[in-house]
């Protein structure tokens, strides 16, 4: 089993979409970023690729190559999900924490945890996402931006004895 841990945090910027996880959230500003600044997937790529010792996002998908340039984020997820699962490891859990003032993100935890838990293969039950707030501290507290917090768990293809093996199948 591999740990593994992402964070990510983008400033805020009117005139993009809001995306996290995948979740096009309505009436806010977005994040500026290379691709979609997505950072929920961001950082979850980053847990992803740490656990597996394959680098970070930035490795794979540097903001200095134009291909990734308002990429869709769900899809470079789906790429670092190939690369873990190349390497015979499998996604047993994912648990995210995106910290902001504004949006509440509790109206979109289901949505986000759906698309999630397809594109790592797994269970919904698997996902964990929560919104915390900085209690108005700091650039995140003054609504400036957020940031994003990523822990996932790998396993082995192979260990089929251990009792998460029906994860995979949601069994």
């Amino acid at each position: 089993m591999r740990v593994g841990i992402g964070y990510d945090s983008h400033r805020f910027e009117s005139g993009r979409p809001l995306v996290l996880g995948g979740v096009r959230i309505p009436e806010h500003a977005g994040l500026k970023g290379h691709s979609d600044g997505d950072a929920v997937a961001h950082a979850l790529i980053d847990a992803l690729l740490g656990a597996a010792a394959l680098g970070s996002i930035g490795h794979h998908f540097p903001d200095t190559d134009s291909r990734w340039e308002g990429a869709d984020s769900m899809r470079l997820l789906s790429a670092a999900v190939r690369l873990i699962e190349e390497r015979d490891y499998q996604v047993i859990n994912a648990d995210i924490t995106i910290i902001t003032e504004s949006p509440r993100i509790a109206p979109w935890v289901e949505h986000m945890a759906e698309g999630i838990a397809e594109h790592l293969h797994i269970a919904r039950s698997c996902i964990s996402i929560k919104g915390k707030t900085n209690e108005g501290l700091g650039w995140i507290g003054r609504g400036e931006g957020l940031a994003v917090m990523a822990v996932t768990l790998l396993d082995q293809f192979g260990d089929m004895d251990t009792p998460h093996a029906s994860i995979r199948t949601g069994g």
